[in-house]
Formats: structure tokens, C-alpha cells, sequence
């Protein structure tokens, strides 16, 4: 029998495409490359701007994600979707998703040309997921290029435009492939019942989830080891904070503990850009 579930209440526009814009993910990614753009010495106005540039993306991936989905979420009577509950219609949210895209390119573009493209490919990964790429075996490419490519965006926005180090660019493409199996593990089920098949839902809820705490690792011990010199007191409490994440992440095999795994990585991911910051190794 097919799943009944009633749609949540009706709530006013604006916040529904609040929640429409996936507000979490958007604004961990924004806080994320702001950081970045701190610890590479961009100085206030630039940082700024890539603020500005990052958030505008984000909201452009979360929009189109809800617009193109909006099918597929009431087939499901996905309960937590404001397309689903009538709150928002999937025209206003293409409009959306369209105009803050233009707004990220544009903003992106004011960087200068290599950091601005390299932001852009966090966006047009994003686009590429939502489009299609969720369905398919590679649907992991999108988070590895995208958040491999933020760092190397926010980094070139610095004066002279810096080529950012080999281990940062590593640290977050391993990050964006952990974020990618966090984020599906709670709708495994829907995501199969409309036809998605990416990358986790082949590889299984357990394989994905020792998958991703392992990439969660892995991540933290680049970030630590990558720069030279030794482990600074910083970097080791890095690792230090990346255990429980992972062992949460690991958990996520489990249908109890899916929902925590994905804030699990954000947070995981903020703060080893705090704690790079503060350890003084840079980032250029």
C-alpha cells in the first residue's frame, strides 16, 4: 500500500521558501567559505563578497532542488516539503532558484575570473545533482567537485590570487562525499519508491554509513596532517571532535540515528575551519 502520509500545516510564503531554500546545508556552506576566505586573508570587503557569492549559490541549489523535486515529494507525501503542505508553488520556487543563480554568477564574477569560476562549479554541481546526477551511480561527483572547489575558489579570491594547498582541496572533497551519504541516508526509502538510485542507495544503508564516518576521518586527518610541521594543538583537537561525528555517521546504517548523521558532517565541517583558523597554518 502506498504511503498515506498527511501533508504538515500551511505556513505563511516567506517562511516556507526559507525551508525550501534548505536553510541548514545553505548556511553551514556559506559559514564554511566565509571562514576560508578569513583565514586566506582576503580582508573585509572580498570576504564579504564571498559571503555573498557562496549564500546566493546555496539558495539556488536548495530552491531548484524543491522546484524539480516537487513531483516526486507529493508522490511520497513528504510531510516536511512546503511544495507538498501548498505553501509554496514549484513556479515561485523556479523563479527563485533562477534569480539567485544569476545572482551567484554574477557575484562570482566580481572576484575576478579563476576564483569566480571555481565558485561556480560548487554551483553548477549543485544544478547537476538536482537535475539528474541523484538518479545515477556518480551521483557522489557532484559533492566531491563542488566541495573541492570551494576551497580553491575562496582561496583564489585572496590578493594575488593564491592556488590553494593540495590538502585542503582533498580535505573538502572528502567532506562533500561524506555530506552526500549523510544527506540521502534518511530518505532511502522515498528516494527508492520515485525511481532514485544514486551511488548510496546501491551501495546500501550500512555500507554508506561506514562509508561516510571513514570519509569523516579521513578528512580530518588531511586538514590535521596536510600542512606542514608538526600537529598543532588545534589539529589535534580536530581529531578529537571528528571521532564522535564519525561514530555518528557510522550509525547511520541505522533508520533511528539517519537524521542525525548529515548535521553531523556540517558541523564536523565547520568546525575543523574553525580550528584551522585558529591554529595559524593557513590556508595559502
Amino acid at each position: 500500500m502506498a504511503d498515506v502520509r498527511a501533508p504538515g500545516p500551511r505556513t505563511g510564503l516567506v517562511p516556507a521558501l526559507v525551508r525550501a531554500s534548505h536553510p541548514g546545508p545553505a548556511i553551514a556552506v556559506t559559514v564554511v567559505g566565509t571562514l576560508l576566505a578569513v583565514a586566506a586573508g582576503a580582508g573585509p570587503g572580498r570576504t564579504a563578497l564571498v559571503c555573498a557569492a557562496v549564500l546566493a549559490g546555496q539558495l539556488s541549489i536548495g530552491w531548484s532542488n524543491d522546484w524539480l523535486d516537487a513531483d516526486r515529494d507529493r508522490a511520497v507525501a513528504r510531510p516536511d516539503k512546503p511544495v507538498v503542505q501548498g505553501a509554496v508553488e514549484p513556479r515561485l520556487l523556479r523563479t527563485a532558484a533562477l534569480g539567485s543563480l544569476a545572482a551567484a554568477v554574477a557575484l562570482s564574477l566580481l572576484l575576478g575570473v579563476v576564483p569566480g569560476l571555481l565558485l561556480l562549479v560548487l554551483v553548477a554541481s549543485g544544478w547537476a545533482y538536482n537535475a539528474g546526477l541523484k538518479r545515477t551511480a556518480a551521483s557522489g561527483v557532484p559533492y566531491v567537485t563542488g566541495f573541492g572547489a570551494l576551497p580553491a575558489g575562496v582561496v583564489a579570491a585572496a590578493p594575488g590570487t593564491p592556488a590553494a594547498p593540495w590538502w585542503l582541496v582533498a580535505a573538502g572533497g572528502a567532506l562533500g562525499a561524506a555530506a552526500h551519504l549523510a544527506n540521502v541516508a534518511p530518505d532511502i526509502e522515498d528516494d527508492l519508491a520515485t525511481g532514485v538510485r544514486g551511488l548510496p542507495h546501491r551501495l546500501g544503508p550500512v555500507p554508506s554509513a561506514i562509508t561516510c564516518a571513514v570519509l569523516l576521518l579521513g578528512a580530518s586527518l588531511v586538514l590535521v596532517l596536510g600542512p606542514g610541521g608538526p600537529p598543532t594543538p588545534a589539529g589535534w583537537t580536530g581529531l578529537v571532535v571528528a571521532a564522535p561525528a564519525a561514530v555518528v555517521a557510522a550509525l547511520a546504517g541505522s533508520s533511528r540515528a539517519r537524521r542525525l548523521a548529515f548535521p553531523a558532517v556540517m558541523l564536523l565541517t565547520v568546525l575543523d575551519v574553525v580550528l584551522l583558523l585558529t591554529s595559524g597554518a593557513g590556508v595559502t
